[in-house]
């Protein structure tokens, strides 16, 4: 195995998990802005979600400045977040019925 494959099956694993850290953060907070918005802050709600846009895309950048692989594991591991923040707050309405 060369040391290039290697290098960039390291970069994939760290764009993964900057990717499952970033993604986590960005849906999580959308409970929070749809409470900010409905409670009267849509203008504090407006910046945090310019906020979390200029956050994802600044980290999939870096990503992508190390290459396909890291860019790769960061858009799966958003994917993989997505799916759990989903997963949770599907569990979640279903306990408050």
């Amino acid at each position: 195995m060369s040391t290039t494959v290697m290098v960039q099956g390291l970069y994939a694993l760290l764009g993964f998990g900057l990717g499952v850290l970033v993604g986590l953060t960005h849906f999580t907070s959308l409970r929070w802005i749809v409470r900010l918005y409905t409670g009267g802050g849509a203008l504090r709600a407006v910046v945090i979600q310019l906020a979390r846009f200029v956050v994802l895309v600044g980290v999939l950048a870096a990503l992508a400045q190390l290459g396909a692989a890291a860019l790769l594991g960061g858009a799966a591991g958003i994917l993989a977040a997505r799916a759990f923040v989903l997963r949770r707050s599907d569990e979640a309405s279903w306990t408050r019925r």
